[in-house]
């Protein structure tokens, strides 16, 4: 079962479970689109992987299955860039 984390690893922004928008590589490493299709350019900075579109989990399911609340961030906010 996928993380489903809460937030792009680069820039922060914020990333509905049940919503599409955004991408993982195999390792669940998560970014938006913008970042994954602009700067990432589709790879994943952290494993060299492709991103792919991360599959949006049916609401209906949070209560048994729900999504991960912890964030994570290694991109340019993390370094202080932004």
């Amino acid at each position: 079962m996928l993380e489903l984390r809460p937030n792009c690893e680069r820039c922060d922004r914020d990333l509905a479970a049940d919503a599409p928008g955004a991408f993982i590589c195999s390792f669940e490493c998560t970014f938006c689109a913008e970042c994954a299709n602009g700067d990432l350019n589709g790879r994943c900075p952290n494993c060299g992987g492709a991103l792919c579109p991360r599959p949006p989990r049916a609401a209906a399911l949070f209560e048994k299955f729900p999504p991960s609340a912890k964030r994570v961030l290694r991109g340019a906010k993390a370094a202080g860039a932004g």
